[in-house]
């Protein structure tokens, strides 16, 4: 009896620490919980000041989509890896930056604080795409100055990249900066390297900014620094003549809240020459004709005061397209959406005269409209690109950026808040796949390639497979990455025969940084 009562007690001993360690541990998981709430709230409180569309849902979906590539990334040590030795060789480049020097004259409104506002680190590789970066890392953005630091205590900045989706170099910036618009190439026939090479990049503020800079191509260093007219600031859009030697600027008149289209000479430190009406209000985006002749203008019809985001007219706003004769400034035609709502906002143009349209719709959440649309001129209205079983509401009413393959007749669009990226057969106006891609915004068209499908970041793993594919996109998002959706060549012609996952394939490249709203090709 003694010994069956030494054994129970043993075994109550044994019990107390075991009831111990799980007690421990759920205390240890409750207050895990509480503190990853509590964080999440502090930070989404801090992101609804600064994004007011900013939900709690993006925290899942971005959860979800970590887990995804960790899933279905078999090196991901090795990306890990590449990624540390690319910060460590930026690092490096700190003892060696570049000084700004930044070119001031009275005749076209520089900046007097032009000369702290900006870093540049460079490396020796070829630039291919520039975006805009909404967080850099704190070793790159800042600089041991803290006067300079002020200046950059958002951390935003413009970016270079390679062919290899690799930082070639990166220019930190005193504001939020939205556009990135390419100078073009005139003379291809006697194109040379150099020349290739030092075209300029301008780079526009966020809207209501009154500002935009212009940057070198090879080296991102900043050349001008352009501050708006009086009673004048720009919507965050622009584009060149196609010689190269004219920049058209979307601009609000702050005393009418009419559109207006600033004119600078590109060959004159970019001096303004005169301006046009819009003929509508809040123009947002604009594009040239392969005409060259004719300003294509998306007037988004939303009026906003000098200095604010705030829209003051949804219930009555009057958004357009507009044809202008970019010589005169002559009205050629102007055609308005379906719904007095339907934001007319991102544009891109088909080299056949087409233009490609990113609708933001202000209404009614539960309205479902149509949010891709295409316009030829001579046409009377626009028309509207298709979804499976009409089913828009995929985008949450929000186009951030169009970027059309002109050569193999494919779209790309990309929404943020709907969190995907989609891409359309333009010859059939379909859908041919959405990727789902959080925060996603930039997007533009990548060089002709064949894409290996058993890459270490590639979602499709059937190994020494290629895609027989000559071209897609590269889409940028605020995590981080820099996507490639390479467009299978039968998807396109047999969207009915194609297996839903063989239609687009993705690789994708990681960097320690938030990529802002738009990216351009050189």
């Amino acid at each position: 009896m003694h010994s069956l009562d030494t054994k129970t007690a043993g075994k109550s001993q044994e019990q107390q620490p075991n009831n111990e360690l799980l007690v421990t541990s759920a205390l240890t998981t409750l207050s895990a919980v509480i503190g990853t709430a509590a964080l999440v709230g502090i930070h989404h409180r801090f992101r609804k000041q600064q994004q007011p569309d900013a939900s709690l849902w993006d925290y899942v979906a971005g959860m979800r989509s970590q887990l995804q590539l960790i899933n279905s990334t078999p090196k991901r040590k090795l990306v890990q890896f590449c990624h540390a030795c690319q910060q460590a060789a930026i690092a490096w480049q700190q003892a060696y930056r570049l000084p700004i020097q930044g070119k001031q004259t009275p005749n076209h409104n520089s900046l007097a604080d032009f000369s702290a506002a900006h870093t540049t680190t460079l490396l020796p590789r070829t630039v291919c795409w520039v975006s805009g970066v909404a967080s850099m890392p704190k070793s790159i953005s800042a600089n041991n100055d803290s006067a300079d630091a002020s200046h950059n205590e958002h951390d935003f900045g413009v970016v270079g990249i390679d062919a290899d989706r690799q930082i070639v170099w990166q220019t930190t910036m005193s504001e939020r900066v939205h556009d990135i618009v390419v100078q073009p190439i005139f003379d291809r026939q006697n194109l040379s390297a150099a020349t290739k090479q030092t075209r300029d990049v301008v780079v526009m503020g966020r809207r209501p900014s009154e500002r935009f800079w212009i940057l070198d191509t090879a080296t991102g260093q900043v050349k001008f620094a352009i501050k708006a007219s009086t009673h004048r600031h720009f919507y965050g859009h622009a584009c060149y003549s196609l010689d190269g030697k004219l920049l058209y600027v979307t601009e609000n008149d702050t005393i009418s809240l009419d559109g207006k289209i600033g004119i600078y000479n590109a060959h004159d430190d970019y001096k303004k020459l005169a301006e046009y009406d819009s003929h509508g209000i809040g123009p947002h985006e604009l594009i040239m004709h392969p005409d060259g002749e004719t300003l294509v203008i998306a007037n988004g019809g939303i009026k906003t005061e000098q200095a604010s985001r705030e829209e003051l007219n949804l219930d009555t706003m009057r958004p357009s397209l507009v044809y202008l004769n970019r010589h005169t400034g002559d009205l050629l035609e102007q055609i308005m959406p379906e719904y007095n709502q339907m934001s007319v906002r991102h544009l891109a143009m088909h080299d056949d005269g087409t233009v490609m349209i990113g609708i933001q719709f202000q209404g009614e959440k539960h309205i479902n409209v149509p949010l891709v649309l295409t316009h030829k001129r001579g046409e009377s209205d626009f028309k509207a690109l298709m979804m499976p079983n009409n089913q828009w509401q995929r985008f949450h009413q929000y186009i951030a950026s169009v970027a059309v393959d002109s050569e193999r007749n494919l779209l790309c669009v990309t929404t943020p808040i709907g969190g995907c990226a989609a891409i359309f057969d333009l010859n059939t106006r379909a859908l041919i796949d959405d990727v789902s891609l959080p925060d996603c915004a930039g997007a533009a068209v990548l060089p002709n390639q064949h894409i290996d499908k058993a890459g270490d970041n590639n979602t499709n793993t059937n190994a020494n497979v290629k895609a027989n594919a000559h071209s897609g996109f590269i889409v940028s998002d605020g995590q981080g990455q820099l996507t490639a959706l390479t467009v299978n060549n039968l998807a396109a012609a047999e969207l009915a025969t194609i297996d839903q996952g063989e239609r687009i394939f993705i690789n994708r490249k990681y960097h320690m940084m938030s990529f802002d709203n738009h990216l351009q090709a050189l």
